[in-house]
């Protein structure tokens, strides 16, 4: 199985691990040399970057000795701190469900088609037209996302329990497609549960093993939470991959991470 990168989400996620930690503003030419660690050419990364511009993510600013660079916008910055708590943290398992119910009128579809895109990519399931769910412990950061894309005047916010009709494991079964997130979960685990058996038994790995090794490993990683937003574990199949993925990725974040920071100082 080949892993696919882009340089874009390459950058997002070198900005999550070192970025935020730089300096100041990280200079142009250390993101050329960091990301064409990870096997990006300039090229792709200068045209990533102005993206990532366009879309606000990225503000560009003088780095201390006056080179050009970019630093993250605050909107990246509440992203980013938002991930931190799904990628980095133990998985929560609410017992409660945070229920959106929603209405967009016809002339503003656009902003319908955003608020189910943005719902989605929080890891909320669905329900029926204009009713989505997700546990409860996701109701801070939804708030958050709903208040920043200015959607808050077309949602409703609920919190319970589901008390039936349908078995809750038969129900979460039909929200959200547990076949395909345990794909996810043993697509990762092909990828970098070789890789951590090696480190086990091998040498510490270099700055820069490391560091291209951790960039990789999270680039793939950062999404799996929140496609699987910490779904209560008896609702799931007992063979259930994410337990196994999760603890594949805290192993590698404790044995790389800072091993790699020394390939990222300036």
């Amino acid at each position: 199985m080949v892993e696919q990168h882009t340089p874009r989400s390459l950058i997002v996620t070198f900005y999550g691990a070192y970025g935020r930690a730089f300096p100041g503003p990280v200079p142009v030419s250390a993101l050329v040399r960091l990301l064409g660690a990870a096997g990006v050419d300039a090229p792709s990364v200068r045209s990533s970057v102005s993206r990532l511009k366009r879309r606000g993510f990225l503000l560009p600013a003088r780095a201390g000795d006056g080179a050009a660079g970019y630093e993250l916008s605050e909107e990246a910055r509440q992203l980013l701190e938002d991930g931190d708590g799904r990628i980095y943290g133990a998985p929560r398992r609410s017992q409660e469900w945070l229920l959106a119910v929603f209405s967009v009128p016809e002339q503003e579809r656009a902003k319908r088609h955003l608020l189910r895109s943005r719902l989605a990519r929080l890891g909320f399931g669905a329900v029926a037209p204009g009713v989505w769910i997700a546990p409860a412990h996701l109701h801070g950061e939804t708030r958050r996302t709903l208040d920043r894309l200015h959607l808050t005047p077309y949602v409703e916010l609920f919190r319970g329990a589901h008390l039936g009709f349908a078995p809750t494991s038969e129900a979460v079964a039909r929200w959200w497609d547990l076949a395909a997130l345990a794909k996810q979960h043993e697509e990762f685990l092909d990828l970098h549960e070789p890789a951590l058996r090696a480190l086990q038994q091998g040498p510490p790995p270099t700055a820069e093993a490391a560091y291209r090794g951790y960039l990789l490993a999270l680039d793939t990683w950062r999404r799996l939470p929140y496609a699987d937003p910490g779904l209560p574990r008896d609702l799931l199949p007992a063979d259930w991959p994410g337990d196994r993925a999760a603890a594949v990725f805290t192993e590698l974040h404790a044995r790389l991470r800072d091993i790699g920071a020394g390939f990222v100082e300036p």
